[in-house]
């Protein structure tokens, strides 16, 4: 579908950034050679329905299944905790204590390469940060684009619910030390010294099963959930790596409440970018009732004519995109200074994708829109200001 928002990253440059480092990208024909390489181990509220206009918020039945996710997350945090036992913990530094250093940097430049190459403005943006938290969040990114490669890679089209399966079980088995190849060593290291919880990755997949049989959305509720799964959960694993500023009064529920918004904003925001092409795949990530009341029908998009009805249809959208923005932008400033920058990043940019589409007179069904290059440095000056002024 619809790119995941990997990109902190990855927009082609995917989004999914750090709050949201990675809206899912569906449609980029990516090098895939990033992926399965070098084994060593043997072992509040959402906007509700929008047609022309948006409507009151209301909490949904997925909006508190993710609120409970939300609420676990903070106490980690707040705790400065794994989740483990003392003795688990020490286990798992004990296992992760065993690789090398020197293969450790190596599996650590090699996330960094990967995060450079897909999602570059983001990149940039994670070089402010400490060393330690910045290699931690290019860990969190490579296995994030890897579990992308999956469903969108050159194997997708083999792809079964079985080898998820596998992934997922390789996923628990480096959450407990015992990594697979160099860029889950990475990850396993990373989630021995942040309070990282296994739960939010569990979701991405889930999300990955969903797009395996899954084309249409009934209602916002149902395509929520999937937001979250593919994109609002890189901000709950990113959060305990950027840190909370220690003089924020907020509380960390509210912390990833922003994070959660940012990721599914860009996941929402892709959606609207690449309705063209996904309607030529069969997919519609639009929700049906809305559609409907708009006067719209899945031959409408397949159709692919702008009308006064789409206009209307796709406006209301972009606003409920645009609250979430908002929202996710009251929680930037609590997050650690040095972190903020690749965060203000992804969210200016990918805001400004929703400014293109109006600027296309919403023809988003032959009009690819995009922020170009020189654009994005613009961005990125405009949120290193945006971070500073906030210390």
């Amino acid at each position: 579908m619809s790119c995941r928002n990997i990109s902190m990253a990855c927009p082609r440059e995917k989004s999914r950034s750090p709050f949201s480092f990675i809206a899912r990208n569906r449609n980029s024909q990516s090098n895939s050679r990033i992926c399965f390489e070098l084994k060593f181990s043997s072992a509040g509220m959402v906007p509700a329905a929008v047609t022309t206009d948006v409507a009151s918020p209301s909490r949904t039945t997925s909006e508190e299944k993710v609120y409970d996710v939300v609420l676990k997350q903070a106490a980690l945090v707040k705790q400065k905790k794994t989740g483990r036992s003392i003795h688990e913990k020490k286990l798992l530094e004990q296992r992760t204590g065993n690789i090398s250093w020197d293969l450790l940097n190596k599996a650590y430049d090699r996330c960094g390469e990967i995060c450079a190459e897909f999602a570059k403005t983001f990149y940039l943006g994670t070089l402010l940060m400490t060393p330690e938290r910045k290699r931690a969040i290019w860990a969190i990114y490579a296995w994030c684009r890897r579990t992308d490669e999956l469903v969108d890679g050159p194997i997708a089209s083999h792809l079964t619910p079985r080898a998820l399966d596998r992934w997922e079980e390789r996923l628990a088995g480096l959450f407990e030390g015992h990594p697979y190849d160099m860029f889950d060593a990475a990850l396993s290291d990373t989630v021995s010294k942040f309070p990282v919880d296994i739960q939010p990755f569990k979701h991405m997949i889930q999300g990955m099963r969903v797009d395996l049989k899954k084309s249409r959305y009934k209602n916002f509720d149902e395509l929520y959930l999937y937001c979250y799964y593919v994109a609002g959960t890189v901000g709950l694993m990113t959060v305990p790596v950027m840190g909370i500023a220690p003089e924020s009064k907020s509380s960390a529920e509210s912390v990833y409440n922003a994070a959660l918004a940012l990721g599914i904003a860009n996941q929402l925001t892709n959606i609207l970018r690449d309705v063209g092409e996904d309607a030529r795949r069969g997919r519609i990530y639009l929700p049906q009732d809305e559609l409907g009341q708009a006067g719209l029908s899945d031959d409408d998009i397949f159709r692919g004519k702008v009308t006064e009805k789409w206009r209307n249809f796709i406006s209301g959208q972009i606003k409920r995109a645009r609250m979430l923005f908002d929202e996710a932008e009251r929680g930037i400033a609590e997050l650690n200074s040095a972190s903020r920058w690749p965060v203000w990043a992804s969210l200016l940019i990918y805001r400004q994708i929703l400014d293109v589409i109006e600027a296309n007179d919403y023809d988003n069904f032959r009009k690819r829109a995009f922020v170009g290059r020189a654009k994005k440095l613009v961005f990125l000056s405009v949120a290193f200001g945006k971070a500073v002024a906030a210390k």
